[in-house]
């Protein structure tokens, strides 16, 4: 993408309207936290000490709207502890530019080190450094520095309190999640009704078990539905994949595709009503027809189709209860481990130092994004210090502020963040301009005014960063003129400040970028070698199916998904990054994200019918497994290096295997097939020969045998990557 392209698409990212839903009690009880504290501190105080209190409860408020499975009172208790220490510690070193600028360096430099642990945690932590930037003008000595502090803590207090005492929606968030996952695979189902080797897109599900994760005390109360749900969708989508794949499950056409189709609709009608109960806390009906097409029979289908049949049944059965009874059954998968491990296990806040050091660790080296983040954000918020306290404006820390908190990891989110706030300030400014000129100098009126622009801030949040700027842009007006500040001072400085900010932003990503094009092929390397080694854990349970191999195919699964994940952020990324490929084209890693995927589902489809414990053994599937192991992770190194990947072992073992007397697992040898198939279309994807190998004219073929595939087996044009 070149960079006037870039730019448009920044554009009008920056000021798109994202379609989501509003949540105006949230909105409504923070801004009433702020209101609270503001008009104790104008009754008690002073306006000052007002603009202190507004800070802090103003961005704990804005913590708690971040993404995030803890407590939102919790989120609100660290924010103003957050808050009130960065701005105590930052009038300890105030008054001289030797004492404050290497503080500010530091400070800033943590804060984007903090982006190791999630965004959260990388948006609130810059929150700190604006904080440390403001409040530094206001006290004048350190007790006046420690009141202020205090106030600026209380802010977050006051949130934390409220939330305690009226909730919104408890656990709505974890809710959301779970019913998302679920919603997902009803989806993957309908999908799979008219394309059976449809793909699967495992982030729901991702996100529901990150979701999952409580603290001990968040377990004790946690619903009972919110228990077993996700355990049965991950259950059900190799099966509903196995029973739809016409190479290995219901035949392409006849009454045996005509049941699969039943079942699959009745799958998706069954998870939707359990998605709605989940996310409504309420039982649910579920259409009379999926439950008739569940205990229909399954005589038109045979071998592998009608076990995977039997199987979903017995699933969505569970299913059923859930959505009948509001609850989840307590029928769940014993957890891997110690007995005492019921749930996945979130640390407390007191026990996150171990946590932040394993994250942040890894970050600590040049190439990484985060540390480079890092740095930028260092060296932006001490060079637009340093610039504005040179010129004739007061106020100069709206420069540096407005760096820290649009800057981001990534090109794309850093250069639409700098362009949304300051089409959103410019909008803002003039709105609380207009309307300061009309009602006068007030503070009560502008305190007042204040907090209603932090409620439309925050319920519109969500909706996209420009729209929500733009109230706190009026925010931040009406505390300055509740301050005393004259508007004919205040307003050009904020826009002109803001400009500096956001320009600083980018020429420091320009000047230190973290492009993600060069690291393409390490990402999909790393995907590779963990879909490797994923199949070959699910080959394993067949060679030997004890509990050891099923906890080591469910590790092995959770890694491949992970890098899937980060192979699809990073190349997200850089298809909007104005940077030329290198070492994958856009076409190369289409069709090597297409090969993995299909990877992916021949081994999900295996995994459905791994044997029993106890049952016969498959020894010939070890041999296999070793070498796929072997052949993926010299792969992953030939990627990395730009050479062709090679599949010798694979090929070796298949032909043994083919000369083996007997075939227990005709699902397994047909799983193996479709692998292989597979791991050459990835290698005539990223084909890289000093000989010229007409690479074209393969990737033709592999076209042309898709093709004849799907005519062989009547159903059409199929999705190739699985």
């Amino acid at each position: 993408m070149r960079w006037l392209r870039a730019f448009a698409e920044v554009m009008r990212s920056g000021l798109t309207i994202e379609e989501t839903r509003l949540e105006p009690l949230l909105a409504l009880r923070t801004a009433a936290g702020v209101a609270i504290v503001v008009g104790l501190a104008l009754w008690l105080v002073s306006p000052a000490y007002a603009a202190s209190a507004a800070l802090g409860a103003y961005s704990a408020g804005g913590a708690t709207f971040q993404r995030t499975w803890r407590p939102r009172k919790v989120i609100a208790l660290s924010a103003g502890a957050g808050l009130a220490l960065s701005t105590f510690v930052g009038y300890l070193a105030a008054g001289r530019l030797v004492t404050f600028l290497p503080l500010l360096a530091v400070w800033a430099f943590a804060a984007g080190l903090a982006w190791a642990l999630g965004s959260t945690a990388g948006i609130v932590a810059a929150t700190t450094v604006g904080s440390m930037l403001v409040t530094i003008t206001l006290p004048t000595s350190v007790g006046r520095a420690l009141e202020h502090a205090g106030v600026i803590a209380l802010g977050g207090v006051a949130q934390a309190v409220l939330i305690l005492l009226f909730p919104v929606r408890r656990w709505g968030a974890h809710r959301d999640a779970l019913a998302d996952a679920l919603a997902s695979v009803a989806d993957y189902a309908r999908r799979l009704r008219h394309d059976p080797t449809a793909p699967f897109e495992p982030e729901p599900l991702m996100t529901a078990r990150d979701a999952a994760a409580v603290t001990p005390s968040q377990a004790r109360t946690r619903p009972p539905v919110l228990h077993g749900p996700r355990g049965l969708a991950e259950r059900i989508v190799p099966v509903v994949a196995a029973l739809a794949d016409p190479d290995v499950g219901a035949p392409a056409e006849g009454p045996g595709r005509d049941r699969a189709r039943e079942l699959l609709a009745a799958a998706a009608d069954v998870l939707d009503a359990a998605a709605r109960t989940v996310r409504r806390g309420t039982p649910t009906e579920v259409p009379n027809g999926a439950v008739e097409a569940l205990h229909a029979e399954h005589e038109v289908l045979e071998g592998p189709a009608r076990q995977a049949a039997e199987r979903l049944v017995e699933l969505l059965s569970e299913a059923l209860e859930i959505a009948g009874s509001g609850e989840a059954r307590d029928k769940t998968p014993a957890p891997h481990g110690p007995a005492s491990a019921q749930f996945l296990v979130r640390p407390t806040m007191f026990r996150l130092l171990p946590v932040v050091v394993r994250a942040v660790r890894p970050e600590l080296r040049r190439d990484s994004p985060v540390f480079r983040h890092a740095v930028r954000l260092a060296a932006v918020a001490t060079l637009g210090y340093l610039i504005a306290s040179r010129l004739p404006l007061h106020h100069g820390y709206w420069a540096p502020i407005a760096s820290v908190m649009v800057m981001r990891p990534d090109f794309h989110r850093t250069y639409a963040r700098a362009v949304a706030r300051l089409a959103g300030t410019l909008a803002g400014v003039a709105l609380a301009t207009g309307m300061v000129r009309a009602l006068g100098p007030d503070a009560h009126v502008f305190g007042a005014l204040a907090v209603v622009s932090a409620a439309l801030s925050y319920t519109l949040v969500r909706t996209g960063y420009a729209y929500s700027q733009c109230f706190t842009a009026a925010y931040v007006v009406f505390l300055l003129g509740m301050g005393g500040q004259a508007w004919e001072q205040t307003v050009p400085e904020r826009v002109v400040l803001t400009l500096l900010g956001g320009v600083l932003a980018m020429l420091a990503y320009v000047v230190f970028p973290a492009w993600e094009t060069p690291r393409l092929p390490g990402r999909l390397a790393d995907w590779l070698a963990a879909n490797g080694r994923y199949a070959a854990a699910v080959l394993r349970s067949y060679a030997e199916p004890t509990p050891e191999q099923r906890a080591d195919v469910r590790r092995a699964l959770l890694a491949s998904r992970e890098a899937r994940a980060a192979w699809k952020e990073a190349y997200d990324q850089a298809r909007q990054e104005p940077v030329r490929p290198r070492g994958l084209t856009s076409r190369e890693a289409e069709e090597a994200e297409e090969a993995l995927k299909g990877f992916d589902r021949a081994a999900m489809v295996m995994e459905s019918h791994v044997p029993q414990v106890d049952s016969r053994f498959a020894p010939e599937a070890e041999r296999l497994a070793a070498a796929l192991e072997a052949d993926t992770a010299r792969a992953a190194v030939d990627v990395r290096e730009h050479r062709n990947p090679d599949w010798g072992r694979v090929e070796e073992a298949l032909h043994a295997w083919a000369g083996a007397a007997g075939d227990r697992s005709p699902v397994l040898r047909r799983g193996a097939e479709l692998q292989k198939r597979a791991l050459e279309d990835l290698a005539t994807a990223v084909s890289r020969t000093p000989l010229e190998r007409d690479v074209g004219s393969a990737r033709e073929e592999q076209r042309v045998r898709a093709a004849m595939a799907a005519e062989d087996d009547g159903s059409g044009p199929r999705n190739r990557g699985g």
